[in-house]
């Protein structure tokens, strides 16, 4: 479910609708919860790093990557295990504190994407996973392009939920309840994200999709859903509540408690030309 952008298009509210918080306090709620993140987050298929490869022109192997907003590090160990040399970059002091924990031998530095700790024309890659929206394109596009080498790029991606997947879609709407937003609206916005992701137009995105799908116990279904950040910024009670409700409405459908979630990743990848 699409959780974790930072505009909603409102509908019309539940009875209790959760206040939009602001987009900072969304940010820094991550912080907080690092552990349930690294722990139950959906990683990223093999297929999404060939297709970066294949739009970029170039193997990862080998290519110094900048991994901005790395979290706890679910993208930055693929690119790692793929044999790129990889700096993860991450503002958050608890996500930074859980990389550090989970994958010590990959250097991590703290800083964003609207201002990268980094040096000009250094990096073959930079990506950003599940994160390029907590950014200013205003400032992340030119901060990228500084730090890319001539015909680096640029790969942005965001594991979708697959709304034509019958239970995902019925929770997606029980979802758009709880928080008076239409998720299947801004999931469907962001199905094109060039625009979004830079509304100067100096960059000419590619994009692809790759479906995957993952089988994990309900709870880990829940935790996962428990970490985006709408639902962290959201009190205790509440979000109780409805992932308690969440839990009676998956092992209707799912009771040997397993879940099978379907994601599209959407990847849009430019070239520093």
């Amino acid at each position: 479910m699409t959780t974790g952008q930072s505009q909603s298009h409102p509908r019309n509210p539940g009875p209790n609708p959760t206040p939009a918080p602001s987009h900072a306090a969304r940010a820094r709620s991550f912080n907080a919860a690092a552990a349930q993140y690294a722990a139950n987050r959906p990683s990223y298929p093999p297929a999404l790093l060939d297709a970066v490869e294949e739009e970029a022109g170039r193997s990862l192997t080998g290519a110094r990557v900048v991994d901005v907003g790395a979290g706890t590090g679910i993208a930055t160990a693929l690119l790692h295990t793929r044999g790129a040399e990889v700096v993860a970059v991450e503002p958050g002091e608890g996500m930074a504190a859980q990389f550090h924990a989970t994958h010590p031998g990959i250097p991590i530095v703290r800083g964003n994407g609207d201002a990268l700790p980094l040096a000009d024309a250094t990096a073959d890659f930079v990506t950003y996973a599940q994160a390029w929206h907590w950014t200013d394109p205003a400032r992340s596009v030119p901060e990228a392009l500084r730090v890319l080498r001539p015909g680096g790029a640029l790969a942005l991606w965001w594991n979708t939920s697959a709304l034509d997947v019958g239970w995902i879609a019925d929770a997606s709407e029980r979802i758009s309840r709880f928080f008076g937003i239409d998720n299947a609206f801004e999931q469907r916005k962001g199905a094109d994200r060039t625009d979004l992701a830079d509304p100067s137009g100096r960059l000419r995105f590619t994009r692809r999709e790759v479906r995957w799908s993952r089988r994990v116990p309900v709870d880990t279904h829940l935790a996962n859903i428990g970490s985006h950040s709408a639902f962290l910024v959201t009190s205790e009670a509440r979000r109780t509540e409805f992932l308690a409700a969440e839990r009676a409405h998956l092992l209707k459908i799912f009771p040997d408690g397993i879940v099978e979630e379907t994601y599209d990743v959407l990847l849009l990848v430019a070239l520093n030309a």
